[in-house]
């Protein structure tokens, strides 16, 4: 066998292996390793403090349909409109007799204090506003899998840069699925519903 032929020959034996080894990533590896994450979604050490004054720690996940958003009260677009759309849809929740509890988390705890969380989200039905020390609220962001970074202003002030999702947990705890920032209100309220019918 020439030289040539040996190293077009090793070259496809290790095409082939990568495509073996890719296939066993997309069809056994990687489903196993995402299906992990999801369900190590929420779980962790934090304790934080409720506007209900109540805790919120990964046992407030339990017991019934939830969802989580991480946001904070000087949000200029992303959490109002949010909120709004929870709004919807536990108005449309609440035609079959149904709510859905919803945690908002604050990344800025610096400046959201319970009280002024609990006056954010007092307008919309089944929203309990989340706050505590930044230690505690940096275990939660861990916990979820989130993000939040503090942006500076030029005013000296400060913004917060953060996820825009709303994570969906079942009655045990476990995380179902995200609904995306101003997805659409039919698909939204179809994952709700299946959560909440489950």
């Amino acid at each position: 066998m020439t030289v040539q032929r040996k190293i077009t020959l090793g070259s496809l034996l290790g095409a082939a292996l990568l495509a073996v080894l890719a296939v066993g990533w997309f069809r056994i590896l990687e489903p196993r390793v995402n299906a992990s994450v999801a369900d190590q979604l929420g779980q962790g050490d934090y304790r934080l403090t409720t506007t209900d004054g109540g805790t919120f720690t990964e046992d407030s996940l339990v017991g019934a349909p939830s969802a989580v958003f991480f946001g904070f009260t000087h949000c200029p677009e992303v959490c109002p409109t949010t909120l709004g759309d929870v709004a919807g849809w536990q108005e449309a929740l609440a035609e079959d007799g149904e709510e859905l509890r919803v945690f908002f988390v604050t990344v800025d705890p610096e400046r959201d204090t319970p009280e002024m969380l609990g006056d954010y989200v007092s307008w919309v039905p089944g929203v309990t506003g989340v706050s505590g020390s930044q230690a505690e609220i940096d275990k939660a962001i861990r916990a979820f899998r989130v993000y939040a970074q503090r942006v500076p202003l030029k005013d000296g002030g400060y913004t917060m840069d953060h996820s825009a999702f709303v994570l969906l947990f079942d009655d045990r705890g476990h995380f179902d699925q995200p609904i995306a920032y101003q997805e659409g209100y039919d698909r939204a309220i179809g994952k709700i519903r299946q959560l909440v019918e489950g």
